[in-house]
């Protein structure tokens, strides 16, 4: 059942995706230029915040954390052992560093509830 908070969320979330798509588009090509021409540690910022969105979007995963982070934490699944086998050809226990270097964030943003419901709440729960 869709209630007048999800509905309202729903809506301005459709609405924000209208405009960042776009510019996601855009950045993803400023990434592939700036990478040949540009300054590396912009592009890496920028290849971060892509893989935390695909995290999110293709992996169900927190926008806090990368896919290599949370293929760690999901190591018995069949998609992170792809992940992790395909990065160990790059750097040897790649997922497994990700993770201790992200675990922290993680657990902050579980414990302020970052990852639940902001628009449309009528207050936010302490």
């Amino acid at each position: 059942m869709i209630t007048k908070f999800s509905l309202k969320e729903r809506l301005v979330g459709t609405l924000l995706m209208c405009a960042i798509v776009p510019m996601a588009v855009v950045g993803y090509f400023m990434i592939v230029f700036i990478g040949f021409f540009g300054r590396v540690d912009r592009v890496r910022q920028g290849v971060r915040a892509m893989d935390h969105f695909v995290n999110a979007t293709i992996f169900n995963g927190y926008a806090w954390e990368s896919v290599s982070s949370h293929a760690w934490r999901k190591r018995d699944k069949r998609w992170a052992k792809f992940i992790i086998w395909l990065t160990d050809k790059f750097q040897k226990d790649h997922c497994k560093r990700s993770n201790k270097r992200e675990q922290d964030i993680i657990n902050l943003m579980l414990k302020k509830r970052l990852h639940q419901q902001t628009i449309g709440k009528k207050s936010i729960e302490k």
